[in-house]
């Protein structure tokens, strides 16, 4: 999946991270950020202080990579910045936790336009405000690197919830989702077919064609939606267990079935048009959940399949399937992003 690393592109005049001192690059970026309802204490001391009513934290991190993760050609700096709040904030719903807080680091070759960390950090409020209007950024780090990187630690209030695991499928139980399924895979498909020169390189016109002509299914990849606000309701619920669908419906529900020494079988039917994409294809941030039979599902989430005694077992329609999905060691393993 990975091709060579594009620099970061700006006018020949356009201010530089070398033009400027740290200090001055986080006095461009910090008016740009959202802040926190829990914030006590923010940016500026060596660390900050966030409220934790709950008296328990859920912490998550995660990285993305010009290359593996990302292409400056195809996203935005804004998109970058969205993307990066949206996958963590996911992740704390998962728990059944709501998001009160984000650290962002940042590493980017010297080069890079200043412009690139004003948009990241505007993707970053926007992403809040529209998916977790309480959280906010409270910190965070910059460094120098040969190629971009962002990385973004989340914290999350249980409200005095039981933390929702992934080992706690019962057989018998619902397996539901709430948010798409396939739909990133197909933008990501569209992006690697259509929005590459000759040499295979990504290529920004080919791309802003291409999300002319497929809008929803670019966004799904580019500016995800994950449903934060189900994370809590699911767990107010009776969910048995929850994660986020970021490496494929399939595997990641594999990773249920292991933890819970159970077996998911899904329902063809209940996958859309194409029940190979929807089990395959990554980057969805959809959460996957467990509910005891008979329960009333919550917001967004909608019935795909039961838990089976089949421990291990991956099935559709009865019939064993292969937990293909994203592993950032060996790209994209049987998903047909068609």
């Amino acid at each position: 999946m990975t091709l060579s690393a594009e620099p970061a592109s700006g006018s020949a005049d356009e201010l530089t991270l070398a033009d400027l001192s740290e200090s001055d690059v986080l006095a461009r970026i910090f008016p740009r950020l959202p802040s926190a309802r829990a914030e006590l204490l923010g940016p500026g001391d060596d660390a900050a202080v966030v409220a934790a009513p709950d008296g328990r934290y859920v912490v998550t991190t995660d990285m993305m990579i010009h290359g593996p993760d990302f292409r400056l050609a195809w996203s935005s700096p804004t998109d970058l910045g969205w993307k990066a709040a949206a996958t963590n904030l996911s992740d704390v719903a998962a728990m059944g936790a709501h998001p009160t807080a984000l650290l962002l680091a940042i590493a980017a070759p010297p080069a890079t336009p200043v412009s690139v960390l004003e948009g990241i950090a505007d993707g970053l409020r926007e992403c809040c405000a529209a998916l977790a209007p309480d959280c906010g950024v409270v910190g965070g780090d910059l460094s120098a690197s040969t190629v971009l990187t962002l990385a973004i630690t989340a914290i999350g209030d249980l409200d005095g919830r039981t933390p929702v695991l992934r080992s706690g499928a019962q057989v018998g139980d619902v397996v539901a989702i709430s948010g798409r399924m396939g739909q990133a895979a197909r933008g990501l498909n569209l992006l690697f077919t259509h929005a590459v020169d000759a040499d295979g390189v990504p290529d920004a016109m080919l791309a802003a064609g291409i999300a002319e002509q497929h809008p929803d299914l670019i966004a799904a990849q580019l500016r995800p939606e994950p449903p934060i606000g189900d994370g809590p309701l699911a767990a107010d619920a009776g969910a048995t267990s929850m994660l986020d669908v970021s490496d494929g419906l399939a595997i990641d529900a594999g990773r249920i079935a292991r933890a819970s020494g159970v077996g998911i079988e899904f329902n063809s039917a209940a996958l859309g048009d194409s029940p190979e994409i929807s089990a395959n294809g990554g980057e969805d941030h959809a959460l996957l959940a467990t509910f005891p039979a008979g329960a009333t599902l919550p917001g967004g989430f909608s019935r795909i399949g039961t838990v089976t005694a089949d421990a291990g077992v991956i099935s559709i329609d009865g019939k064993p399937h292969s937990q293909g999905g994203w592993d950032p060691y060996r790209g994209w393993d049987g998903a047909a992003a068609g």
